[in-house]
């Protein structure tokens, strides 16, 4: 039995750049696009060339993709020719082979919000598809606000959705955007929309996350026969964002009856890629990555409780309901003061540390991680520094370095423009191969900002490492996270610190200290120790 197509529309580079706080660079929209490409999406929509000077940058250097490069603008206005209206020529001018115009599919929009008649609006449709065909280009019809235009006024909802495919649109997109309607609704409007005459090979869903549901309404515009999909990665995109093609894509490959029904472009091996594809976009972002984020987070294949673990151990189908490699994740066994001898072990394999069931070692361990958890240590998310402390007990910890001491000084004082400012300092002293390196650095970054003490004793700590200098450089702080766990003056601060490399990995490692910058040292000084000893093994 063959498979249909499912056509895969990605639109992070424009409805993802709505999101408040992100804005792209073009070389960053060069990248997040070659990535897209080689996942395997049918469309990339690159912008809206003259709507800003990165979307017009972009598309002058856009990379040579297999993916259909699609410029993004609107129908043309009301008492214009499409071929005399400035803003429709500039998306023209993108020359990409692919161009999809938004237009009004809701009577209310068309007279309250663009105060013409509905003949003008449908017109304006019509001459816009029928411009962009007569270019030679492949025209897509987004009808904005079609959902909730069909439940007021369907046969005009229905109107602007015929008109675009007879003056010869590829494609209509109906929307929600507003993000309100629900899935059943979704499905009963979208087998009304291929009732009234359109096919469903010429039918797309454009769907935004207000109610929770965007994925879930993809789905059901899929189900009731659509056949392209629109959405962003990490569900980016205006006020709760689009459907999220991270979910998307590994539902339509792995989970019944889409996988047997349907194809993309998405090969199983390219979805391997898919955390690793995430987590970029998030590095770019300067953005924390959603640790619940189902296939691609950090928690989505994680097992704290030990009636799990042991299950999981036997079979991981037990407590999961894909193979986390399918989508390039990993299992995680998190230790805790919950944890038992099963979820040890466990981790301790993953680690590379084989230790036999009923192993003394296990039990003093256990003890150990509980007893620091109650001096405010945390192993659930610190993953590295559980290692760490596992080969220490188990005497398999590399003697890399000895820190043999360290200080942080803080000034505030007046600049030379008569203004207050803080500046940090911090001297490190390890010894490497037998001989002390002293090193120092400042707080103060490139931009002349001040960045704290953490920064200045991150700095000087990877400063100067001699044979294990090269194997650090790559690394970076990604994130960095304060709790108080006790109130008062018995006050403990937990710091949790994520670091990344250039190769993709992301680890966790943890410090607990009544003192935030003794705590902040020993998190950093564990993530070195652990890419030293990640980077020793891979060579």
């Amino acid at each position: 039995m063959s498979k249909e197509k499912l056509y895969l529309y990605d639109t992070t580079l424009r409805d993802g750049q709505q999101t408040q706080g992100v804005q792209f660079s073009t070389k960053e929209k060069i990248q997040i696009a070659e990535m897209l490409d080689q996942l395997g999406v049918d469309y990339i929509e690159g912008g809206w060339p003259g709507a800003n000077p990165t979307d017009s940058a972009f598309f002058d250097e856009a990379p040579k993709t297999s993916a259909r490069m699609t410029a993004f603008g609107m129908t043309k206005r009301a008492g214009r020719s499409a071929e005399n209206d400035d803003v429709l020529a500039q998306v023209m001018q993108a020359n990409t082979g692919s161009v999809c115009l938004v237009g009004k599919s809701s009577a209310f929009h068309v007279s309250d919000a663009l105060g013409i008649t509905k003949a003008e609006n449908t017109a304006n449709i019509a001459a816009s598809m029928s411009h962009i065909v007569g270019e030679g280009r492949e025209a897509l019809f987004d009808a904005e606000h079609f959902f909730d235009g069909y439940k007021a006024d369907p046969d005009y909802a229905l109107e602007t959705l015929h008109a675009a495919i007879e003056a010869g649109a590829r494609w209509v997109v109906l929307c929600d955007t507003n993000g309100g309607t629900l899935p059943a609704e979704v499905s009963e409007i979208t087998k009304a929309v291929i009732a009234s005459g359109i096919s469903g090979e010429q039918v797309g869903i454009h769907t935004h996350d207000d109610t929770a549901n965007a994925v879930a309404c993809s789905l059901a515009a899929v189900d009731a026969g659509a056949r392209q999909l629109q959405g962003t990665l990490n569900g980016l995109g205006e006020r709760c964002g689009n459907a999220n093609l991270t979910t998307l894509i590994p539902i339509l490959l792995l989970k019944e009856p889409y996988k047997s029904q349907f194809e993309t472009g998405v090969t199983l091996d390219a979805l391997k890629t898919l955390t690793q594809i995430s987590r970029t976009l998030d590095d770019i972002l300067n953005r924390v990555p959603q640790r619940q984020a189902p296939f691609v987070g950090n928690s989505a294949f994680a097992h704290k409780a030990g009636l799990h673990a042991s299950a999981i151990l036997k079979d991981p189908t037990t407590y999961e309901h894909v193979a986390p490699d399918l989508v390039g994740n990993e299992r995680i066994i998190p230790m805790s003061n919950q944890a038992g001898q099963s979820n040890l072990r466990k981790r301790l394999s993953d680690a590379g540390l084989s230790v036999e069931k009923g192993d003394p070692a296990l039990g003093y361990l256990l003890d150990e991680i509980k007893s620091r958890e109650a001096l405010g240590y945390s192993y659930d998310t610190a993953q590295a520094s559980f290692e760490l402390l596992a080969r220490r007990a188990l005497g398999q910890m590399p003697d890399f370095f000895e820190v043999k001491r360290y200080k942080v000084t803080v000034e505030r004082r007046k600049n030379k423009y008569d203004k207050m400012i803080s500046l940090s300092e911090a001297v490190v002293v390890v010894k490497v191969d037998g001989e002390k390196k002293l090193s120092v650095s400042e707080s103060m970054d490139e931009t002349g900002s001040d960045r704290g003490p953490v920064n200045a004793l991150s700095k000087a700590l990877a400063k100067d490492l001699g044979q294990y200098q090269e194997m650090i450089d790559d690394m970076r702080l990604v994130d960095f996270k304060v709790r108080i766990t006790q109130g008062g003056t018995e006050a403990v601060t937990r710091v949790i610190i994520d670091s990344a490399d250039s190769k993709g990995n992301r680890w966790s490692t943890v410090g607990a200290s009544p003192n935030i910058v003794d705590a902040s040292f020993e998190a950093l000084l564990d993530a070195i120790q652990w890419k030293l000893i990640r980077d020793t093994k891979e060579k």
